[in-house]
Parts: structure tokens; C-alpha cells; sequence
């Protein structure tokens, strides 16, 4: 058995798993500099702020990953098919590969689980293959834009039909920036169907995560920016570990001067 990257192993009886035989983060390239898109700072500050303030009640903090412009590999039968999604959010999976390593991308037929969120900041190049048949009502298209068209045959799928047809990824959001829209598009019987927002914080409620995310006006790394941010379902929002730090330092203080003691002077 041999693949496009070059790695090949004999077959056996009993069959080796996959985990032996497919190709891992380890046989695949971490860069393709052909991918488009248009990286900026808001696409290097927002997937941190998702990554900082996400907690889940229901998965301790060693089984779940988060990655961000990271290549998910999705097809084992095209091994080198991947995408880059913004941000993603993997369950179930140990927080480093196999328990010690950082992952220089995530496989998903090694690691067993697809991503259970993906979300998409969209820029003019990107938007028509992160919307799909979605793209139609986007805010921003112009009024002479050329219909969607239907993938021909041995073509790389877009992001959208990867994430709905191939990951079957639960809950895929997107995000503009630029016009403030916020989409949620949840997997329903196979195929995505656009949910309704709600109308204040959490815009979007993850049953299955027990988790809401909100676009908080706030200031993040020096930057004052409309933010998605993660919430609980009462729509306060989930501290970074900074702001922890932060809240816990005030408590202190504050005890300290309730015992007379100035803070300043410790």
C-alpha cells in the first residue's frame, strides 16, 4: 500500500489499524501557500479570544481541542485534501496528539472525531466557498455576481461542502466583520439549515455543549473591536484567563484592605 506522500506499509492479516497504515500529522505538509484567503489581525486576535474564554462544563480541559488555521485533513481517500478553518473545536479528543505532542494538523481519520464547531471569518475571496448555497443571501454580494456553480466531477470541494458533506461538522458559524453578520448554520438530517438568532446574548445557544456565543463590544489585546465571544446561556460572558487573573487580584485586594492593609504596600 503506498500514498501520495510517499509512505507506504505492506498489508497483513489481521489488518493493521489505520492509525498504522493512513497517513498522520507527522506524513502530511502543514503549509499549502497556494490556500487563499487574506489573513489580517482580526484573524489572528479573534480565534484567540474564542480559544481564551471557551469552557466546557461537560469535558474537562484534556479532552477537547481547539485549533485555528490548522489543516484538517478529511478525505482518507484523497489523503492531501485538507482545509484551514478559522477556528475549529474538536470533543472528545485528548488535548495533545496521542497524550504528549502538539498537533501540527488535525487528521481526522487518526484522531476518530471530526470537529463538532467550525467557525468562518469571511472575507470577499473566501465568501462564496464558505457560504456554499447559502451565498445567494450574503450582504454582501454585488449585484452582478455569476451564479453559484455546481462542483464538477475530481474537483476539490469548497469549505462549506467539506464541513457539511464530509465532516458532517454539527454547528458551523460564520462571521463578517465587515457588515457585523452573524450566520448559524446547525446539521440537520445531512444538510445545514440556517438557524435564527436569538434576540440578545447568547445569539446562539449549543445545547449539546452547553454553551452560547455573543458579540461583545469590547477592547482585546489593545484592540476595541465587535467580538464573538463565548457565554453562558444567561448571556455573561466567559472570562479569559487573563480577566481571571485579573478578578481574583481584585478580590485579594480587596480583602486586604478590609484588613487594613493597602495593597500597594504588600
Amino acid at each position: 500500500m503506498s500514498f501520495a506522500t510517499g509512505r507506504s506499509l505492506p498489508q497483513t492479516d489481521p489488518p493493521r489499524s489505520p492509525r498504522e497504515t493512513l497517513p498522520t500529522m507527522y506524513d502530511l505538509p502543514s503549509e499549502f501557500p497556494e490556500e487563499p484567503g487574506l489573513p489580517d489581525e482580526f484573524h489572528d486576535l479573534q480565534p484567540q479570544l474564542l480559544s481564551r474564554t471557551l469552557s466546557l462544563a461537560d469535558y474537562s480541559r484534556d479532552n477537547w481541542f481547539t485549533g485555528s488555521d490548522l489543516n484538517v485533513y478529511f478525505d482518507v481517500h484523497n489523503p492531501l485534501r485538507h482545509k484551514r478553518p478559522d477556528w475549529f473545536l474538536a470533543v472528545g479528543v485528548p488535548r495533545l496528539y496521542d497524550g504528549h505532542d502538539l498537533r501540527r494538523s488535525y487528521v481526522v481519520w487518526q484522531e476518530g472525531k471530526s470537529p463538532s464547531v467550525v467557525v468562518e471569518f469571511l472575507s470577499p475571496n473566501t465568501e462564496r466557498g464558505d457560504l456554499g448555497r447559502f451565498y445567494k443571501d450574503s450582504d454582501q454580494i454585488p449585484d452582478d455576481s455569476p451564479p453559484v456553480q455546481t462542483r464538477e466531477e475530481g474537483q476539490i470541494p469548497e469549505k462549506f461542502e467539506v464541513y457539511e458533506r464530509y465532516l458532517r461538522v454539527p454547528h458551523y458559524i460564520v462571521y463578517s466583520r465587515y457588515t457585523r453578520r452573524l450566520r448559524y448554520f446547525k446539521l440537520v438530517g445531512g444538510l445545514y439549515q440556517e438557524q435564527p438568532l436569538q434576540d440578545q446574548n447568547p445569539l446562539i445557544w449549543l445545547d449539546d455543549l452547553s454553551i452560547g456565543l455573543g458579540l461583545w463590544p469590547g477592547e482585546f489585546e489593545g484592540a476595541t473591536n465587535l467580538w464573538l465571544r463565548w457565554c453562558d446561556q444567561d448571556g455573561h460572558w466567559l472570562l479569559t484567563d487573563t480577566e481571571q487573573a485579573q478578578q481574583q487580584a481584585a478580590r485579594l485586594a480587596e480583602k486586604l484592605r478590609d484588613l487594613g492593609i493597602d495593597p500597594d504596600d504588600v
